[in-house]
């Protein structure tokens, strides 16, 4: 019988619409300043949303802190991509193999790169929607000016796997290569996934996220038709609302945010800075509706009730829940629903909920590994982040036993946190972390 590892995280990266890096997000969240304003990206004058969470500051060749990987036969990383080699990514990419690389370097697994097998690391950075600004642009040059104006490299720039091949290759891992691609679940999915992996011993490492960036005029139209998105153009920042009860809408935001996954062993050999242990994963499918939860969102409850047995751990022990809730008025009030479920008479204490979107927007691809870092986060600061704007609570997503947090983070005690993530297809995502 093969032998069941426990698996920790060592290492963050991001690059989100609070900030660069995962201390400057945090402390935005826990202040709960919003990532939301006016679309830049493009001129949104004509849309029917002018709004969204965009990543701002950001430049694809960032210096980073120079690894020496001489030792190993690699060359020294000295950005996330060099210039010559912007233009072969897309702006998905671009903001994934920043995260990665950074989680990379915040784990200080470098300097033990020499006692560990190539094979054993892997990476599973997944995309929701992969590069759709660049089929947008690539197919209008198309229209005006023929074949001969496609670039080379545009097959690169939109496939959705090309995170994980160029972490791969910049890191010289060679083990499991991966990518999630399941909507909105999909990092919580990769995350999942990979925590797997490690606890089965396929692999030792893995870097495990997602990434997405779709900020541009047929992925803000296709969401509005489906009328997906809030309509507040007159106050972006409070546009965002999840569990409140004037909600009408997600806001669209892009971004990337990576873990580095370690089995629990090796990590507390090397005297890693463990940030938290990931205790289960639960995955399900509604097999009821492409976009809509059933009543009670019970294929949210299965992934959440999966990730306890896996664990062995009793709904009553959880702390915190960090909930999908993106701020729609019929997916927010069935996941309270599902996790008001979770609340037993045994109970003895609230279950602390709150929804980190009211300030991150909706991440799509890249949310679960966003909000997986804030749960993780708060473990380690003991502290729940606050819902944004959730001024007036929904009286249909009030349940018995559940404390919404908002307006600033809450000190608590805290040892367990579950993180939901729902898709479109109907797909579910829960990750349970604790102190390790």
């Amino acid at each position: 019988m093969r032998q069941e590892h426990r698996v920790v995280v060592t290492g963050m990266g991001t690059a989100n619409p609070l900030g660069l890096n995962p201390e400057v997000t945090w402390r935005a969240a826990l202040e709960a300043r919003s990532g939301v304003g006016p679309i830049t990206r493009f001129d949104p004058s004509e849309a029917p949303v002018r709004f969204a969470a965009e990543v701002r500051d950001f430049e694809p060749s960032v210096p980073l802190p120079i690894l020496d990987q001489a030792r190993a036969g690699r060359p020294a990383l000295s950005h996330s991509l060099e210039p010559k080699d912007v233009k072969k990514f897309g702006r998905y990419a671009h903001l994934g193999i920043y995260a990665g690389l950074q989680a990379y370097i915040d784990s200080g697994l470098d300097l033990h790169r020499e006692r560990l097998d190539d094979a054993r690391l892997g990476v599973n950075v997944g995309c929701g929607m992969g590069g759709l600004p660049e089929i947008q642009e690539t197919h209008a040059q198309w229209e005006s000016k023929g074949y001969r104006r496609i670039s080379p490299f545009f097959i690169l720039q939109v496939i959705p796997n090309l995170v994980s091949g160029q972490l791969a290759l910049q890191l010289g891992f060679k083990g499991p290569n991966h990518c999630n691609v399941t909507a909105c679940a999909t990092s919580a999915h990769a995350i999942g996934e990979s925590f797997r992996m490690i606890k089965q011993g396929i692999a030792q490492v893995m870097l495990a996220g997602g990434a997405e960036s779709v900020v541009c005029e047929i992925a803000l139209g296709g969401f509005a038709a489906m009328k997906t998105l809030s309509l507040r153009n007159e106050d972006p920042a409070k546009a965002s609302r999840p569990f409140d009860a004037d909600r009408n809408g997600f806001v669209l935001g892009e971004g990337a945010t990576v873990l580095m996954l370690e089995d629990y062993e090796f990590a507390r050999r090397r005297g890693a800075r463990i940030y938290g242990e990931i205790l289960g994963y639960g995955a399900s499918s509604d097999a009821h509706h492409l976009v809509s939860p059933p009543p009670g969102a019970t294929g949210a409850l299965q992934a959440m009730m999966a990730a306890l047995s896996e664990a062995g751990v009793s709904p009553d022990r959880i702390d915190y829940v960090n909930a999908h809730a993106t701020s729609t008025p019929l997916g927010d009030r069935e996941e309270a629903r599902a996790i008001g479920q979770l609340v037993t008479s045994s109970r003895s204490r609230p279950l602390h909920v709150s929804s980190t979107k009211g300030v991150t927007g909706h991440l799509l691809g890249a949310a679960g590994a966003t909000e997986a870092m804030f749960s993780l986060l708060s473990l380690r600061d003991q502290i729940v982040p606050p819902t944004a704007n959730l001024d007036r609570l929904d009286p249909d997503c009030d349940r018995p036993g559940l404390e919404f947090v908002r307006e600033r983070g809450l000190h608590a005690t805290l040892d367990l946190a579950l993180s939901n993530s729902f898709g479109f297809g109907g797909t579910n995502g829960a990750l349970l972390f604790g102190q390790a």
